[in-house]
């Protein structure tokens, strides 16, 4: 490597070389090894967040076989559209990662629509982590200390752990990609020790039949049996639990910038927190489900269904103790503040790219970043944000709670399919990088396009008879408004496109030349008193 100048260390950089060429600054700090940008994309899944707090929706929707075989369905086509991104992500990575690879794919317009829904879905899905959170922290805290544990104080929690994450994002990068490592230690460890425990501990298990094939249908809607199409429409919204836990992988795309070698880095990182998501969440699933406590079938399905969003609680204090539930509780607990600090850290990374290049309102104030080289005002603005969406489960827990989670994967997801279709029909002539798929994208994306279609159709339909619009007897707390949301959003900034933004929205626009680019690195590092960067 070149020694004297910032600007000769910035030549001898591939990463850097090759943000340059994207058309960016190396404005981030690059701190991230391979293992720390799987660890957070690993973390924002977590298996020990999204699977146990959204548990009551795949067993009230589904039951047993909505948890176990509805868990490998969906995790096996994630995996498919994981790699599909993967190999968009080696050959773009930057921070701005979906919207700006559909602006190269495409043009401004496909960059627009994705950078919207990804950035709600980003804020939804940082949200419903959150609230998930609270759900668990008020029930330890309510075993420990008798703390109330009903909605008024759940949303009270959910405050102050929101707060708690938007802290820890203001630390350097350094900080959170080392908490990010030991989260995906924490998780990996803490799934090993809650199977065992509710292996060892319980007198009672289910048996392999129930595990495996008892169905439950506590949605209102007539069918508790596999002849019956409406049970097949109530399994159905019970994937939500297993697509809900199983999104924000993206998010190693997001920290490309800080990633070194994050041409191979960030795509491997993406599809191989999933595949080892799949495989441990598995694990859980069988855990808890074979843990749940009852003489017959029918005390088992009563009592997990009374316990509704507070069921995995249920299962740990009634198959073992109040002591077991609350070590079990308190492990869960630290693995979904570290998701929550992840997930902001990753929606902020979004919101600062798609603010660089102009797409937000306000964009100059969401693109600063402080002397540590963290864009601070975008972590408040997705903090804020984030918690204003989860205000409705002050009257409504519940509902809320799994409308947000609708929210979070339509939003999520239709970012996701738009660069996959375009890169699919790009066909050959697509520009590959240090990491790809040969050929097999020609039926992998097709196959991821038709399950995100699938998933999020699924996702806008009535939970309940009574949340039929208009039908009589129609009752808005137990409506599903995520079309009301997910609509209104995108009447919102695309008829803001249709009037205004196509007329200056340039998608991702060039900070400058080459020499342009490395002045301004020179004098940032100058300006933050840092030293220049080097390649890992």
């Amino acid at each position: 490597m070149s020694t004297g100048t910032a600007a000769d260390s910035h030549r001898s950089s591939e990463d850097e070389q090759l943000l340059h060429r994207l058309g960016y600054a190396q404005e981030l700090f690059r701190a991230m090894k391979a293992f720390q940008n799987f660890a957070i994309s690993f973390t924002i899944i977590s298996i020990l967040a999204g699977c146990l707090t959204s548990y009551y929706i795949a067993f009230q929707y589904g039951g047993p076989i909505a948890v176990t075989w509805g868990w490998l369905i969906v995790g096996g086509f994630c995996i498919i559209v994981s790699l599909s991104l993967a190999e968009i992500a080696s050959t773009y990575p930057t921070a701005g990662g979906l919207y700006y690879w559909s602006s190269k794919l495409g043009n401004a317009a496909w960059g627009w629509f994705t950078g919207w829904f990804n950035l709600i879905g980003q804020i939804a899905v940082t949200a419903a982590i959150g609230y998930g959170l609270a759900i668990f922290a008020t029930s330890l805290l309510n075993l420990l200390w008798s703390y109330p544990n009903n909605k008024h104080y759940i949303f009270l929690t959910y405050t102050v752990v929101m707060v708690a994450a938007l802290a820890f994002n203001l630390f350097d990068v350094s900080i959170t990609s080392l908490l990010n490592s030991i989260s995906a230690w924490w998780h990996m460890a803490g799934v090993a020790f809650i199977v065992i425990v509710l292996i060892v501990v319980p007198d009672h298990h289910r048996s392999i039949g129930y595990v495996f094939g008892q169905t439950i249908n506590n949605s209102g809607f007539q069918g508790h049996n596999f002849g019956n199409i409406m049970f097949w429409y109530v399994f159905g919204i019970g994937l939500l639990m297993a697509q809900y836990t199983i999104t924000g992988y993206d998010a190693s795309a997001h920290m490309s910038e800080e990633t070194h070698d994050a041409s191979r880095g960030a795509a491997v990182g993406m599809y191989m927190s999933v595949v080892v998501s799949v495989i441990f969440g598995f694990v859980l699933l069988l855990g808890v489900t074979f843990a749940i406590p009852g003489r017959t079938v029918a005390q088992a399905n009563a009592g997990a269904i009374a316990a509704g969003g507070n069921v995995v609680t249920y299962i740990w204090q009634t198959a073992m103790s109040n002591r077991w539930a609350e070590l079990l509780l308190f492990i869960c607990c630290v693995a979904q503040l570290f998701c929550l600090t992840a997930s902001v850290t990753s929606a902020s990374r979004m919101m600062f790219a798609f603010s660089r290049d102009g797409a937000v309102p306000g964009w100059r104030m969401w693109r600063k970043i402080g002397r540590n080289r963290v864009p601070w005002v975008a972590v408040v603005a997705i903090g804020t944000l984030s918690w204003l969406l989860m205000v409705p489960t002050w009257w409504n827990n519940l509902a809320g709670y799994l409308v947000g989670t609708s929210i979070a994967v339509i939003g999520l997801y239709i970012a996701f399919a738009i660069p996959i279709y375009l890169r699919w029909r790009q066909g050959e002539a697509f520009e590959r990088r240090a990491w790809h798929l040969g050929k097999h994208y020609r039926w992998m994306d097709p196959v991821s396009l038709v399950w995100i279609a699938v998933v999020c159709i699924l996702f806008m339909l009535p939970i309940a008879p009574s949340g039929i619009p208009f039908k009589k007897g129609f009752d808005w707390n137990i409506a599903n408004y995520a079309p009301v949301t997910v609509g209104g959003a995108f009447l919102l900034f695309g008829g803001w496109f249709a009037l205004s933004a196509k007329k200056w929205f340039q998608g991702p626009v060039r900070m400058g030349s080459e020499d342009e680019l490395e002045r301004l690195e020179a004098e940032q590092e100058k300006q933050f008193d840092l030293p220049a960067e080097s390649p890992a």
